[in-house]
Parts: structure tokens; C-alpha cells; sequence
């Protein structure tokens, strides 16, 4: 079946629970309310609908190949992106003066989604691109922001992002590639750069690749990383493009899923040295690389959401279709439609519960961002910082394993079908696998959110949260509708929940970090259960207040109904977690490494 863009999901959480309305009377804002998000959603649903989706399919076959050093995309890639940039897409959310169309996050974030359900291998190449744009405009020198950035905004170069070597995954006080001054300011950069997606492609006419290395006499550890643009190609001072830079592909990575995503292996200085541009200061690359790793984060959760969207689809559509078994109520008189069996409509539901629950977090979220870099009120700016970045982690973590467990339950639904590569529902299910790890896996997440988010501040950002969600449970229970009512009493057990463990964080951080970490995963869930079902709780209020009068009264029935289902089935969850967290510490570090 095709992908259908959720266009109206997508603008009723812009307008109702990320206050879409408010972002447009922000500084330079002012152009982006409903009018524009819903044009701007369409066209992108139209044109990802009609180009990239297709290709999806096409890519999982025919992956990207290498040959002599160079990376051959798969049949219709090089077309299709050659129209995203034409179409401006790869600047929606950068600056006008860049060449890019200066909307809000909160606007862009759906389009990236839609782009990502599309086609996940095709969208990671833009979504590398934004990253590698904001680190620039974050601690690019001038001239190197007027030398690489409009033709990155534009499209007509892309960028990626180069940590990982050999022997420094998640741990980058390993690098070792190395960087040597030269008497005209640049630097010859040597080494090895592994899993480098879109690291070499035939897309577009250069890769602008930034990179991190040591400065020889640079302190050890994470704190003598430096930060570096190496192009492909060299770039002339009036933006022509000169010899290839000493950076070639020497393989790419066969894998599980995402096949059309080239991963390459990046040798750098091979012969005589890769030429390459200090960004910012000597010393703090790693500073200026979170730039990046923070906006792919939270891309990366978008991502999740796509897959799962993508996948619920497929098997909304085989379950109408598939005809097996006569229902058990005998509501037929024969076999009927598998969607007929309770348990089939409980796997959709959870599959769509957890996907929407996830989009309405992730565009609350992006709603924040916007507020914080826009706000004229610093204060407003200052809190709005603080919530998103306590979001970033939950929408990475909880968004990319869900995202897992829903294209799990769609080969599930397709039954031995879904075991067949033919009917695709296997493919979502290898796709979706790789979001839990990279940019940091949920481990990683679960790490920041324990250590930066919660213990730093002894707990006090996530007690604030706690307190607006029981603002929500208060609405709830004074509305007259017995789902509110059902909704406030499972809100009001995962939010006690949660401040349990919460104490527990502050309390035992220091003196037992052990214990702390055992369950920063099972946190991670629990927070992003909690937060997800909050926001589907708002649109529940929403929905109650607009079901009589609304022009799709359906759509808002619906919204009621999936707000239950999401508090009876998946909310539930929450109280589990907090005793497996607060009281099962014990038990895991119980086997000490020899006991394994």
C-alpha cells in the first residue's frame, strides 16, 4: 500500500498542543501560523508521497555500492534528491539570508517526519545536512559560514558528522585522528572514520564533512578534541569547485536495514594529508559536535515516529484485507477480515497509541525549541530551553524503541506474511532497529537524563514537569466524561510513579550510582510513557471540548478513544517500571562479570 501522509494528527498537535498560534507571534515568526504549516504539510506530503516513497521499496533491494572508491546510490536516488533540493526542502528551518525559508522547528519537525516515513535511508542524508548547518552557524567562522553554508542550505552540497573510529564508538576521548597546523591556518587532517552515513554518495557535487581530531600537544581525553570541515572537494574563493580533498571512501558497511543508506568507512590523509578548517577554537570540538549530535537526537526520535507511522499503515491495510478465521462474537457468518479479532485490533491500537503519543511529544517539544530561541522574555526563553532539553532524551529514546516494538507488532499482524520480505513489513522492523543505537544509544539517553537532566538539579526540573501533568489530571477529572476521568486515574498513578523514582534518582545518584544506573532505561521508558501519555491526555480535553460542534467529530471521538486505549494498555506500564527501578537494583548488580 502507499504511504498517506497524517497531515490532520500532525496539524491538530501543531495547534492544539504545541500552540503553534503563539509561535507565530514570535520574532521572525510571524509568517509561520496554520495557514502556512498546513500549505507547507501538504506540498511536503504530495511531494514525499509521490517521489521518495516509491523508492523505498527500490532502496531495501538495490542498496548503494562501492567500487574503486566511489558510492553509487540506488536507482532514482540521485533524481529524487536532485527535486528535494530544487523544492527547498533542505532549508525549511535555516535562516532566510542563507537561502532557506526560516520556519520554526515546530513546522519542520513534521515535514522531517513525513520525509522520514517516505524513505528513511533517503531522508538521512538531508537530516545529516541540518546538523552539520547548525554546528556552523553555531562556531563557524565567517568565512566559513559564507563559503559552505548557502549550497548547504540549498542543497547543492550535503554534510555529515565524523566521531566513531575503530576503537572510539560512544567513548570520543579515543579518537585519535589527528590534526597538523599549517603556516597558511588550515590543518592536514590523518586518520580513520567509521560509520559514516552519506559519507560518499553521487548526489550532490560535494560532501562538506566535519570532523574531529586532536591538535598534536592537545590534552588527552574529550577535552583536547578539535572540530574540522573537510570537504570532498576543495572550494575556491569564488565557491568553484577544485581538486578532491584527501578523503576517500574505502567501503561501506553491509547491514541489517536502512540498506540504501550508504555507511561508509572515510580514510583521511592517505596521501600527504586531507586538508581541513578549524571551526571555533582549538580544544573544543566536542562542544561545538554536540551542536550537531543534539539537533540529530532529536531527529533521530522523528525518525521513530516515522518508521512506526509507516508501518502501523501497512498493517491497518493487510489486516482490512486479510481474511482468516470467523470472529468469535459470530458477528459473521463465515471468516471475515483479520481487523474483526480482538487482538489484532489491540495490536493496532498500541501500535497507533504509541505513535501518536510520540508525535504529540515530539512536536511539543520542538514547540519549546522554538519558544527558546525566539522568545523576547529571557526568562520564558530560559525555562522553554530547559523543558526541551529535558524532552530530547525521551523523544530519542522512547520514540526509537517504540518505534522497534511497533514494527514488531506489524510483521505480527501480517502473521507468516510478515515473516516474507515480499510483503514489506519486515523491512520497517530492520529499519527501525539502528534508531535505538545511533547518535547514542537508549542507554546513552537514559545517561544524560539520569545524570544532567534529573540528579544535577536533585530532581527539581522533573517535580515541575510532575506539576504540570497534574495540572492536566485536575482538568481531566473536572470534565464530564467518563474516559477523562478513566484517563486522570492512570495519569495521576504514572506521575506518582515517576516522582518515586525521581527521589530515588536524587537521593541515591551519588552515594550509589550503581543502583541509579541499573534503571536508567527502565527511567528513560518510564518518562517517555509518562510524558507521551500526557500529552495525549491534553488532546483529550481538546477533543472532548470539540466533539459536538467540530466539522470532523469523528476524528474527535477518535482522540478520546486512543487517549483511553493509551492509559489502560500503555500507561500502565509505568507503575512496573518504577518497581523494577527503585527495587530491583539489587538484583542486577547482583552478577558481578565473572558470574556471566
Amino acid at each position: 500500500m502507499s504511504y498517506q501522509a497524517p497531515v490532520k494528527d500532525m496539524l491538530f498537535c501543531m495547534t492544539e498542543l504545541a500552540a503553534l498560534d503563539r509561535i507565530a507571534t514570535l520574532p521572525g515568526f510571524e509568517e509561520a501560523g496554520i495557514d502556512t504549516a498546513q500549505a507547507v504539510l501538504e506540498e511536503c506530503a504530495r511531494f514525499n508521497e509521490g517521489v521518495i516513497a516509491p523508492l523505498n521499496t527500490e532502496g531495501d533491494k538495490h542498496p548503494s555500492s562501492w567500487k574503486d572508491g566511489a558510492v553509487t546510490t540506488t536507482p532514482g536516488f540521485k533524481d529524487a534528491y536532485r527535486q528535494y533540493a530544487e523544492g527547498g526542502w533542505q532549508g525549511l528551518q535555516h535562516p532566510a539570508d542563507l537561502g532557506g525559508q526560516g520556519l520554526p522547528k515546530t513546522i519542520g519537525a513534521a515535514c522531517i517526519e513525513i520525509s522520514n516515513s517516505a524513505n528513511l535511508s533517503f531522508a538521512l542524508c538531508p537530516l545529516l545536512t541540518d546538523g552539520a548547518i547548525e554546528a556552523l552557524l553555531t562556531a563557524g567562522s565567517e568565512e566559513l559560514r559564507k563559503t559552505y553554508l548557502p549550497r548547504m542550505v540549498s542543497g547543492e552540497w550535503t554534510g555529515t558528522m565524523n566521531l566513531t573510529e575503530p576503537q572510539a564508538g560512544s567513548d570520543l576521548s579515543l579518537v585519535r585522528s589527528r590534526a597538523e597546523p599549517q603556516s597558511d591556518g588550515t590543518y592536514k587532517i590523518f586518520g580513520t572514520k567509521i560509520f559514516i552515513s552519506y559519507g560518499e554518495h553521487d548526489m550532490a557535487g560535494n560532501i562538506v564533512h566535519l570532523v574531529l581530531a586532536r591538535v598534536a600537544g592537545a590534552p588527552e581525553g574529550v577535552k583536547g578534541i578539535s572540530l574540522f570541515v573537510v570537504p570532498k572537494f576543495m572550494v575556491g574563493d569564488d565557491g568553484s569547485l577544485g581538486v578532491r580533498n584527501d578523503v576517500h571512501c574505502v567501503s561501506i558497511e553491509h547491514k541489517l536495514g536502512i540498506k540504501a543508506s550508504p555507511t561508509a568507512v572515510l580514510q583521511f590523509g592517505d596521501h600527504g594529508g586531507a586538508v581541513g578548517y578549524l571551526v571555533g577554537q582549538e580544544n573544543r570540538g566536542l562542544e561545538y559536535m554536540f551542536i550537531m549530535m543534539n539537533a540529530a537526537r532529536y531527529a533521530v526520535g522523528v525518525q521513530g515516529i516515522a518508521v512506526a507511522e509507516r508501518a502501523y499503515q501497512k498493517a491497518v491495510a493487510y489486516a482490512k484485507d486479510r481474511v482468516q478465521g470467523r470472529p468469535v462474537d459470530g458477528s459473521l457468518p463465515g471468516a471475515g477480515a483479520i481487523i474483526h479479532h480482538p487482538d489484532v485490533r489491540r495490536m493496532l491500537l498500541t501500535m497507533r497509541a504509541l505513535t501518536e503519543g510520540c508525535r504529540a511529544m515530539a512536536l511539543t517539544a520542538a514547540s519549546a525549541y522554538d519558544t527558546a530561541h525566539a522568545h523576547p522574555d529571557a526568562q520564558v526563553r530560559e525555562r522553554a530551553q530547559a523543558f526541551y532539553e529535558f524532552l530530547v532524551p525521551l523523544v530519542k529514546g522512547y520514540s526509537t524503541e517504540a518505534s522497534v516494538e511497533v514494527a514488531s507488532l506489524g510483521v505480527q499482524v501480517h502473521g507468516g506474511m510478515g515473516f516474507i520480505e515480499e510483503t514489506g513489513a519486515a523491512q520497517y522492523l530492520r529499519d527501525a532497529r539502528i534508531l535505538t543505537i545511533y547518535e547514542g544509544t537508549t542507554a546513552i539517553q537514559a545517561n544524560d537524563l539520569v545524570g544532567r537532566k534529573t540528579a544535577r538539579d536533585g530532581g527539581a526540573l522533573a517535580q515541575a514537569i510532575a506539576g504540570e501533568i497534574e495540572v492536566t489530571e485536575t482538568a481531566l477529572v473536572r470534565c464530564d466524561s467518563e474516559a477523562a476521568h478513566a484517563v486522570a486515574a492512570r495519569l495521576a498513578a504514572a506521575r506518582h510513579a515517576f516522582l518515586d523514582v525521581v527521589d530515588f534518582v536524587a537521593i541515591r545518584g551519588k552515594s550509589d550510582p550503581n543502583a541509579v544506573y541499573a534503571g536508567s532505561v527502565p527511567y528513560l521508558m518510564l518518562a517517555g510513557n509518562l510524558v507521551a501519555g500526557w500529552q495525549l491526555g491534553r488532546a483529550l480535553l481538546v477533543a472532548e471540548r470539540k466533539r459536538i460542534d467540530s466539522d470532523d467529530a469523528e476524528f474527535m471521538h477518535q482522540k478520546i478513544a486512543l487517549a483511553r486505549f493509551y492509559a489502560d494498555h500503555v500507561l500502565t506500564r509505568v507503575p512496573g517500571l518504577r518497581d523494577s527501578i527503585v527495587d530491583g537494583a539489587r538484583s542486577v548488580n547482583h552478577f558481578v562479570p565473572e558470574a556471566f
